[in-house]
C-alpha cells in the first residue's frame, strides 16, 4: 500500500512538474500577437476610457497591440461570457468590476460565474461617487439634507441614473442608513440628472465625479460628499458621508481587467505585472486624476476578494430595496 502511495505521489509530482514547465515555457513567448480586451460598455463612457489608458500604456510596454472591442449589452454578458469560455493562453481579457458584483444579484441567471471562472487580474481605477447638489442649493452640508428630509419625510428628490446601478443603489444605501423618507428617482443618464439639478427639479444626486467634474470645476454643481472612505485630493474640503455623519457608509464604482480562470500562473503573473506597471505610470495616473478618477492597481487574490466583498454588500441593497431581478 505504501509502494502504490509513494508511486501515486511521484506520477502527482511528474504532472505537476510538466505542466509547470509548460506553463513557463508558455510565458516565455507570451506575447506573441495582439491581446484582445473586450470591454462591457460602449465607446466614450468612464469604464471604457479608463481601460483604453491603461490597455494603451500596457501596449507600449509590451510592444504588442491590445486591441478594444466594445460589447456592451444586458448582464454585461457579451464581453464576459467570451472571456470566461476563452482559452487559457492570455491573448483574451475583459474588464469587469463592481457592475460585474451588482449583475449577480440582478439577474435571475448569468451564464457564468464571476467568482469561479475567472482570474481576476488587478484593479484599474476607482470612479468616485459623490452626493452634489445645485450651486445656489440651499443644501451646503449632509447635515442640510438629513435636517431637510427628517423634517419633511417623502420632499426630497434624490436623482439617479437608471435602478440597479451603482449610483442607484449608492443612494439607497445611503436611504437606508440614515433612516430617512426620500424619494430616489432615475433618469436615463448623466445629462438629464445635470438638466434636473440646475432646474431643480430634483434636490441633490448621486452620480459618478468623472462625468460632471466639469460642471463641478465650472461652479455649476458642488459636491456635499464623497461616497467612499477617503477624500479626493481633487476636492480636499469636501468631507467623505462617514465625516457626515453616515457612520460606515462607503460605495465607489470600481473596474479591471480579468481573465479566463483556465490561464495558468506563470500568464496571470505577467499580466498583472504589466497592468500594475501601466496603471502606475505617471501619464495614467495623471490622465485618471483629470477625470476624476484614482488609478489604483491589485495582486489577482485582492481583485478577487473585493469582487466577493461586493458581491455581498450590494445583494443586501437589492434585497432591501426589492428591485426585481432581471
Amino acid at each position: 500500500m505504501l509502494r502504490d502511495f509513494t508511486a501515486l505521489l511521484a506520477r502527482m509530482l511528474v504532472v505537476a512538474a510538466v505542466t509547470g514547465a509548460a506553463s513557463a515555457a508558455l510565458a516565455q513567448g507570451y506575447p506573441s500577437k495582439p491581446i484582445r480586451l473586450l470591454i462591457p460598455y460602449g465607446p466614450g463612457g468612464v469604464g471604457d476610457i479608463t481601460a483604453r489608458f491603461v490597455a494603451q500604456k500596457m501596449g507600449e510596454n509590451m510592444k504588442t497591440p491590445i486591441v478594444v472591442e466594445n460589447r456592451p449589452g444586458a448582464g454585461l454578458i457579451a464581453a464576459s461570457d467570451p472571456c470566461a469560455k476563452a482559452p487559457g493562453d492570455g491573448y483574451t481579457i475583459c474588464l469587469t468590476g463592481v457592475g460585474s458584483a451588482l449583475n449577480v444579484s440582478l439577474f435571475k441567471s448569468l451564464p457564468f460565474d464571476i467568482v469561479a471562472d475567472f482570474t481576476h487580474l488587478s484593479t484599474i481605477a476607482f470612479i468616485d461617487i459623490a452626493m452634489m447638489a445645485p450651486a445656489d442649493s440651499r443644501f451646503n452640508s449632509v447635515g442640510d439634507v438629513l435636517s431637510y428630509a427628517k423634517a419633511n419625510p417623502g420632499k426630497l428628490n434624490v436623482a439617479t441614473i437608471n435602478i440597479g446601478s451603482g449610483q442607484n443603489l449608492s443612494a439607497e444605501l445611503f436611504k437606508s442608513m440614515a433612516g430617512i423618507d426620500v424619494v430616489v428617482v432615475p433618469f436615463k443618464g448623466t445629462p438629464a440628472i445635470v438638466i434636473a439639478l440646475r432646474s431643480k427639479d430634483v434636490d441633490i444626486a448621486f452620480e459618478y465625479i468623472a462625468p460632471v467634474i466639469s460642471q463641478i470645476r465650472g461652479k455649476a454643481l458642488k459636491p456635499l460628499a464623497i461616497a467612499s472612505s477617503r477624500r479626493l485630493p481633487e476636492f480636499p474640503a469636501t468631507p467623505t458621508l462617514h465625516e457626515s455623519g453616515i457612520t460606515g457608509y462607503e460605495a465607489n464604482a470600481w473596474n479591471g481587467f480579468s481573465t479566463t480562470s483556465r490561464a495558468p500562473a506563470a500568464i496571470v503573473e505577467r499580466l498583472n505585472k504589466e497592468i500594475v506597471a501601466a496603471v502606475n505610470s505617471p501619464d495614467v495616473q495623471e490622465k485618471m486624476r483629470q477625470l476624476g478618477a484614482e488609478a489604483r492597481a491589485s495582486t489577482p487574490a485582492e481583485m478577487r476578494d473585493l469582487m466577493i466583498k461586493d458581491i455581498a454588500k450590494w445583494k443586501g441593497v437589492i434585497e432591501r430595496t426589492n428591485i426585481p431581478r432581471q
